[in-house]
């Protein structure tokens, strides 16, 4: 529907048309007419527009998060949010009339789901459905269960990438994965826009649910001219805003998600010297971070035998050197957990490390920490003694620059437990103490799994996980009940957990327990009462458990 409006002496003319097919030509050319003869002012249709790019999410805080999208004609722009779709009761405008819209959703709920929208002030453009939603982060420190999902050189927009991308939508916990690392050569070959186009149309509903957090590779190169390189299509703190020390730039960050800190660093543009801005500032954020567990990521790897040779000086400019023998001592230092690179077009893990920073042919016995696989089901997990961040207990590194091509290579570096020429990708799961990654190739096969835990011994590890990685819901004592009930629950590590109590309508009646809650048995009561305070009815009701991303329910009678 649009409509345009006539003035001449003592009257006014108003035209209205419905169209729903958007065939905008016939009636442009009436309000042309109209307007020679003086008696219409034509205005451009509100809903002539669409959006070409995105939505896309950047900058997820626990209180905002950034949407941006891209359309084919300047407008200003409105992300409406909401609950649910359908229920978009809230928006955030800007007036600007752009193509680029880059809009901060500020003032929400840390932990929360939402659905959006986006458009015009006058036009609701794209989503409003069940594809389009955020999780905002979880408070700073929160121990709940967190999923990652870890890309690198992803940017052939294609099989090989669409069959990776797949096979993480087909893992069940896929649905609950809200933060995903990409870990340089995002759009090949020259980063260029139509490059990302190809990217941003293929993973488009990945982009639409999961907030994005790149590190910039040798093939995202930068391009004269406005809206047209990595630092113009993704919004990077700079400020600290997302957590982290201030970088004053996009190029390298830090980033605060539950109980994980996230560094980016930046081995293809910054310097990579020791008293160069990026390495000063890394140590002063490592010192000034509280939180457990240490993930950092970028481009090229400190150790790879793949299309790469980390031992060749002369390979990509000596980056992979510089960033072994400068960035690695710091990051060790500041308790580091587990670094992510890409560039390498194969599949590298390695043992548990500390202070390896020479040639491959430089590897000690003593530099590896554990020489197991860190698998639960193999060797052991890799264990860190303190129960808390600590300097030089150990990394893991990972090589993942396969999600969309596998190049191979002699795949022989001493330092890795295992090195593979598959596609895939990385799910990362982080609960309370333990941290947990696999790589899952392009068919969904695990092909590698380790694990790191806290300040817990191998035996405790065994016997955690020999009761399952889910959780138990025991069952309530008394049950049926009339005054009140306990409802046990075992958690097979410490994370956010959530016990709450539901009708036969699937509507909420109570929440019990919503918080961090540790390893071990622990139990909840409910004396029958709603959110309010009220009495409810007799009859049947559900108990639900939710930890990890996982969810486990009961059933209780109340009697009268």
């Amino acid at each position: 529907m649009f409509g345009f409006y006539g003035i001449s002496p003592g009257r006014t003319l108003r035209v209205r048309f419905a169209c729903a097919n958007r065939s905008w030509g016939p009636m442009v050319l009436l309000a042309s007419v109209l307007a020679i003869a003086g008696t219409a002012v034509y205005s451009a249709p509100a809903g002539a527009q669409s959006v070409t790019r995105g939505p896309y999410l950047c900058l997820g805080t626990p209180s905002s998060v950034v949407v941006r999208w891209r359309t084919d004609v300047a407008t200003d722009s409105r992300v409406r949010f909401g609950d649910a779709p359908g229920n978009l009761t809230q928006f955030v405008d800007d007036a600007t009339s752009t193509t680029e819209h880059e809009v901060n959703v500020a003032g929400l709920s840390a932990r929360t789901s939402y659905y959006y929208s986006v458009g015009t002030t006058a036009t609701e453009l794209a989503g409003n459905d069940a594809g389009h939603r955020f999780q905002t982060a979880p408070p700073v420190g929160n121990r709940a269960a967190i999923h990652v999902w870890v890309v690198g050189d992803f940017g052939f927009a294609n099989t090989n990438a669409a069959n990776v991308r797949d096979a993480f939508l087909a893992d069940p916990r896929a649905d609950e994965t809200n933060i995903w690392l990409m870990l340089g050569d995002n759009a090949y070959f020259h980063g260029t826009n139509g490059d990302y186009q190809s990217v941003f149309d293929m993973q488009s509903s990945i982009f639409a649910r999961m907030v994005v957090w790149p590190t910039r590779g040798n093939h995202d190169e930068l391009h004269s001219g406005a809206n047209n390189d990595y630092y113009d299509f993704f919004t990077l703190p700079t400020s600290g805003e997302a957590g982290g020390l201030p970088s004053g730039t996009e190029a390298y960050y830090s980033f605060d998600y539950g109980n994980i800190h996230f560094i980016c660093l930046d081995s293809q543009g910054s310097s990579r010297s020791p008293g160069g801005a990026m390495l000063t500032w890394l140590a002063q954020d490592l010192a000034a971070t509280s939180q457990d567990w240490i993930v950092a990521f970028w481009h090229h790897p400190p150790y790879t035998k793949g299309s790469h040779d980390s031992d060749n000086p002369s390979d990509s400019g000596g980056r992979m050197r510089d960033m072994r023998e400068n960035a690695l001592p710091i990051l060790e230092a500041g308790g580091a957990d587990l670094v992510l690179c890409g560039h390498s077009h194969v599949y590298e893990r390695t043992f548990l490390l500390d202070g390896h920073y020479g040639l491959s042919s430089t590897l000690t016995s003593s530099m590896i920490l554990d020489a197991g696989n860190g698998n639960i089901a193999g060797d052991s997990a890799y264990l860190k003694p303190t129960a808390g961040r600590a300097p030089h207990e150990g990394t893991v590194y990972v090589t993942l620059g396969s999600s969309s091509d596998a190049q191979g290579g002699p795949l022989n570096h001493p330092a890795m437990s295992t090195s593979q020429n598959r596609l895939g990708s990385m799910i990362l799961d982080v609960s309370g103490d333990i941290l947990e990654a696999e790589f899952i190739d392009d068919s969904g096969i695990t092909r590698d799994r380790f694990m790191i835990a806290r300040g817990m011994t191998a035996t405790e590890v065994r016997e955690l996980f020999a009761m399952g990685r889910s959780p138990r819901l025991a069952e309530a004592f008394p049950n049926p009940f009339e005054g009140q009930t306990s409802i046990p629950y075992i958690l097979p590590a410490g994370g956010h957990v959530r016990v709450g109590v539901y009708d036969v309508r699937g509507r909420r009646v109570v929440t019990l327990r919503d918080g961090f809650k540790s390893r071990g048995e622990h139990r909840a009561i409910w004396d029958g009462r709603d959110a309010r305070g009220q009495r409810v009815a007799p009859g049947m009701y559900f108990t639900t458990l939710d930890w990890g991303g996982r969810r486990v329910t009961g059933k209780i009678v109340l009697m009268r």
